[in-house]
């Protein structure tokens, strides 16, 4: 049987206050589902998820958390349903890595609580998780960005939501980081967490996305699983570049510009 939504938009219009910048969008987010968002900059991928963990109103449409209207729902239960990872960025303050994930929990405590013993396990338990529990007592800000990149998941993984949203969470890794990094979040799947999240590169969609969307100039131009949305023709009608999208021994698709042909 399939299961409901998680996340759901309909006819979602989003923007910035007196801009509109994309329009007629329809996504469907279930558990255990990758969804792969792909786009050129400036394409509305980051204004869109913002929309959709409520941080920005919506121009138009409707965005539902597990069918109820995120319009009509308090800040912190929406933290209780979706978590977001950012890009790694450098920290300004020395937190130790332990307790920047506790801070995941903060949806779960009251206004003026302190982070209980179960706070601070369940932060450990998702440090433990992404295999960094070793990191515990070091400082956020000496951290690596693949190290920081983890420590974000963790955090996300440590708020206990059934969604995760990343915003180009392989963005300024090295390659090693960016496979730790993917390998993670098929695992996060695995274990029936839903995950959307944006990125720039094709063959990641194709190493872990059960579905794509394609935005280009705010809308939604193809949806579908990697291999029928992302062709040849269509991400040179989306990039400008000619590319070619072949399948390895192994079976895995990649995308590979293709430099004997002219740009479109």
């Amino acid at each position: 049987m399939v299961s409901a939504p998680l996340l759901e938009a309909r006819g979602l219009a989003f923007g910035y206050p007196g801009r509109t910048v994309g329009r007629d969008v329809a996504l469907s987010l279930r558990p255990g589902e990758i969804i792969c968002l792909l786009g050129p900059n400036g394409s509305g991928k980051t204004t869109l998820f913002k929309t959709l963990l409520g941080l920005l109103p919506t121009h138009g449409g409707e965005v539902r958390l597990g069918g109820d209207l995120l319009g009509r729902m308090p800040r912190r239960e929406i933290a209780r349903r979706v978590a977001y990872v950012p890009q790694a960025h450098a920290a300004h303050f020395p937190f130790k890595l332990l307790d920047m994930v506790v801070m995941g929990r903060a949806a779960h405590l009251g206004l003026f609580a302190a982070p209980s013993a179960r706070d601070r396990e369940r932060a450990r338990a998702a440090l433990d998780l992404l295999g960094i529990a070793d990191l515990a007592a070091a400082e956020y800000t000496r951290l690596s960005g693949g190290q920081r990149q983890l420590a974000l998941i963790a955090r996300a993984i440590a708020q206990d939501a059934a969604i995760i949203v990343m915003d180009e969470p392989t963005a300024s890794l090295d390659f090693g980081n960016q496979v730790t990094v993917l390998s993670e979040v098929k695992r996060l799947a695995s274990r029936d967490l839903a995950i959307i999240l944006s990125t720039h590169d094709p063959d990641h969609a194709f190493s872990v996305a059960d579905r794509v969307l394609l935005l280009q100039n705010g809308r939604l131009i193809a949806e579908g699983d990697p291999a029928s949305v992302l062709t040849p023709e269509r991400l040179r009608a989306v990039y400008g570049v000619e590319v070619a999208v072949e399948q390895l021994s192994r079976g895995q698709t990649v995308c590979v510009p293709d430099y004997d042909q002219p740009r479109g």
